[in-house]
């Protein structure tokens, strides 16, 4: 119902706008090479070993990652056909390569200090039978400005990870201020994906209740000059490991739990209901 202070015309764009992001999200989440059509995921050590959902031999050693193609077998890296021996070199963290197989994708990736391999084939069933994620109605009430507080220099910040045994390290440029319903209320940032921007992952009083225990993350964009950023808590999104146990997601700093209900965003998925 809009309010005295946020017109029905503003109320409808609101809405409006909320709705053709969250279409964006589903999409992306539901693309055909996305983290719904992941089929496995192998941790590579010096052993070659083959698996079933990906050609080749796979290993890892000092020199990276390394792939040798039987007779009749292909991968295309980056728009190059390869056959029998391709070594992909040494990923960074959080980096990856994907190679394309028939119509499946081989994303070879670096996570938690490990080499890893995973397939992703459209023709997965978790992403065949997916049908949106559920979320909270868009709300204005949880649009919050706030106030970036950069440090003087990034803190490397060790958080956990959905896969129990990982860790993750990023270096937190800084923290976001704010008060919801004048209670004041500060979250750790990490740097988000474009230059300037901010992630931020946190948990709150929903979490396992109405929405994914581990994590949901809101994306903040670029800080003005004089610090004010804004948090749209009806865009808090889940992280793939809400959907799937065979992602790497980190989990919020232990400071970057609300002790307050966020009933904004998305909700715990179908897939993890029941």
């Amino acid at each position: 119902m809009a309010t005295q202070e946020t017109p029905v015309a503003e109320v409808d764009s609101f809405t409006a706008e909320w709705q053709q992001w969250h279409r964006e999200q589903e999409a992306r989440l539901s693309d055909r090479h996305g983290f719904l059509a992941i089929t496995n995921l192998h941790w590579l050590t010096e052993t070659p070993e083959r698996f079933t959902d990906a050609p080749g031999t796979w290993s890892t050693g000092a020199g990276g990652v390394v792939v040798v193609l039987d007779e009749g077998e292909e991968l295309v890296v980056e728009g190059t056909p390869v056959r029998g021996r391709y070594e992909f070199g040494a990923i960074a963290e959080r980096d990856g390569v994907n190679a394309v197989w028939g119509d499946a994708v081989i994303e070879v990736a670096r996570r938690g200090g490990n080499d890893i391999v995973r397939p992703r084939h459209p023709n997965n069933q978790l992403r065949t039978a997916f049908r949106g994620t559920p979320v909270f109605a868009p709300d204005p009430k949880w649009v919050v400005t706030g106030r970036y507080v950069r440090f003087e220099q990034p803190r490397p910040t060790t958080v956990g990870a959905s896969v129990e045994g990982l860790e993750h390290v990023y270096d937190a440029p800084g923290q976001v201020e704010f008060d919801i319903d004048g209670q004041p209320l500060r979250l750790t940032a990490f740097p988000g994906r474009n230059p300037g921007d901010l992630s931020v992952l946190f948990t709150d009083a929903t979490s396992g209740v109405t929405t994914y225990a581990a994590n949901r993350v809101v994306q903040v964009s670029t800080p003005a000059a004089d610090g004010t950023v804004v948090l749209d808590f009806n865009r808090a999104v889940n992280l793939p490991c809400a959907y799937t146990d065979l992602a790497t997601c980190p989990l919020p700093p232990a400071e970057n739990r609300l002790p307050i209900a966020v009933e904004a965003g998305e909700k715990i998925p179908y897939e993890r209901q029941g």
